[in-house]
């Protein structure tokens, strides 16, 4: 059975109901896909440069510190080991990628789900259309507040508009993305997912099941 939303103006009215179809739902499965989508885009920007000096790269201690016997002190040859303060590290950080490959299909399915779930808590705010006159803050303030979606809210556009980008730039819990970069992370982050109609068929078409094709 598809699921219905109402498309909402500018002022908060409803304009006509859109059906969602049922090759974007998915409620059986996809929680393990999502876990593995997440966890895979956190990795991905991860920066990976942390770096440490292995006893090979810390400069000096050529020399052995003091003698080797008669000192009351234990024996030491280098005062590049890592048992000295100032010495190398043991298995310490280097430079590296954090990246995982995460399956074209499981990422799909990820994204249904995800999706999906926002659907059933009411998360999801349909607009017929997303524009600014002006690159106004508190428009873009008012606009959110008018249609339900608060402080706190992912707005996903099919084409990034500039007067948009600007005027919720300075909101913090704002976020204006177009519908090829979102992935289940973002759909989780946020409250509320505002979108519009154009945008809302863009993402169907990246949330339908691929049918199997007969031979």
């Amino acid at each position: 059975m598809a699921t219905t939303l109402q498309i909402l103006d500018a002022q908060g009215g409803k304009v006509a109901d859109c059906e969602i179809s049922d090759n974007w739902i998915e409620r059986q499965r996809g929680e393990q896909a999502v876990h593995e989508c997440v966890v895979a885009f956190l990795a991905r920007i991860r920066a990976g440069t942390a770096s440490t000096k292995t006893r090979s790269e810390v400069r000096g201690g050529g020399r052995k510190p003091y003698r080797q016997k008669g000192t009351g002190r234990a024996r030491a040859g280098s005062i590049r080991s890592p048992l000295w303060r100032g010495g190398g590290r043991i298995f310490g950080p280097k430079p590296r990628s954090f990246q995982r490959r995460v399956n074209r299909k499981v990422q799909r399915l990820a994204l249904r789900r995800t999706f999906t779930e926002r659907l059933d808590e009411g998360a999801v705010i349909l607009l017929d259309q997303l524009t600014l006159n002006e690159p106004k803050t508190r428009e873009m303030c008012r606009l959110l507040q008018t249609v339900g979606a608060g402080d706190d809210a992912l707005i996903i556009v099919a084409e990034l508009n500039e007067n948009v980008c600007l005027a919720a730039r300075n909101l913090p819990g704002v976020e204006v993305m177009p519908v090829g970069a979102v992935n289940p992370y973002w759909l989780l982050l946020f409250k509320k997912i505002v979108l519009t109609r154009s945008a809302l068929e863009q993402l169907g078409a990246r949330l339908a099941v691929q049918e199997k094709k007969t031979p």
